[in-house]
């Protein structure tokens, strides 16, 4: 049985686990803006959030302090500093899940760290200056994402002369680097980033082929849920995509996905449940 160890408690990668996401942001595509009042995060109310996620099965809560949608803006270092790192103690002093953090920035991830952090999640695959460098210095695991460009721009025209290719070769050197900071492999994840300087056609070749990215060696997180490939093929709104989130979570545990990042945790806990009492009948 794999276990990856991060922090002070331990992920089984033996089984796919389910990632509860928690946008403390104001301008998320999905759920933006729910936990502020005006200006203000409402920590206590991010805190049963996650407590619902956790009793319904959970492994893994996602705090992110910045909306990386397509057209997102950049938010400045202290806001999402003081939109993180609170919360990130709270649910860690008063939950047992593994706390992973969304983020881009050296500090934030030396802060985050330093309150209790277990895995550390850049859509950005530690490219920014010193991001790499940092992370290693706090001992937890990384998760690297792929991105064609940046969240205000990266759905413009993204292209691609071979996407599994592309996306394969990008990782290819993405952990070539982090091994050369210092990152043994069992501490690397790899997110392909759906949605994320992708087009619909993109998005269901790299589903449709990406157990090619197993070979790479390291566990597969994935994030679909709710995203707008969904509204493309069933022509459905932000909020009436669980079918369809469910569907892709289905299939990306099945291609090989360790990792599901959603915000509809207890339906696909019970969609992981099935697949994994179909598999040992």
């Amino acid at each position: 049985m794999k276990k990856l160890r991060c922090g002070s408690r331990l992920l089984d990668l033996s089984v796919p686990s389910v990632m509860g996401i928690i946008n403390a942001t104001p301008d998320s595509f999905s759920d933006g803006g729910q936990f502020f009042s005006g200006p203000k995060l409402r920590v206590s109310e991010v805190l049963k959030r996650a407590e619902t996620m956790v009793d319904a099965g959970a492994a893994l809560i996602d705090i992110g302090g910045e909306s990386t949608r397509p057209g997102a803006q950049p938010v400045h270092l202290q806001e999402e500093l003081d939109r993180v790192i609170p919360l990130v103690e709270a649910v860690v002093n008063e939950l047992d899940v593994i706390v992973s953090v969304d983020t881009s920035s050296p500090e934030v991830i030396v802060q985050s760290a330093a309150v209790g952090a277990g895995l550390i999640n850049d859509v950005r695959a530690l490219q920014c200056e010193g991001a790499m460098g940092v992370a290693y210095e706090t001992g937890l695991p990384i998760c690297m994402m792929h991105m064609q460009g940046e969240p205000k721009t990266m759905q413009d025209n993204p292209s691609y002369e071979d996407v599994v290719g592309d996306v394969v070769s990008f990782f290819e050197r993405r952990v070539a680097q982090a091994q050369l900071a210092g990152f043994n492999l069992e501490q690397i994840i790899l997110d392909p980033g759906f949605g994320f300087g992708k087009s619909p056609d993109h998005n269901l070749a790299l589903l449709k082929h990406m157990q090619g990215l197993l070979r790479l060696g390291c566990p597969l997180l994935v994030g679909l849920s709710r995203k707008s490939v969904i509204g493309h093929v069933l022509g459905r709104g932000v909020d009436q995509r669980l079918a369809g989130s469910l569907a892709l979570a289905l299939l990306a545990a099945q291609n090989g996905a360790s990792i599901i990042r959603v915000h509809d945790v207890p339906e696909t806990v019970d969609v992981l449940k099935m697949l994994a009492v179909v598999g040992r009948a």
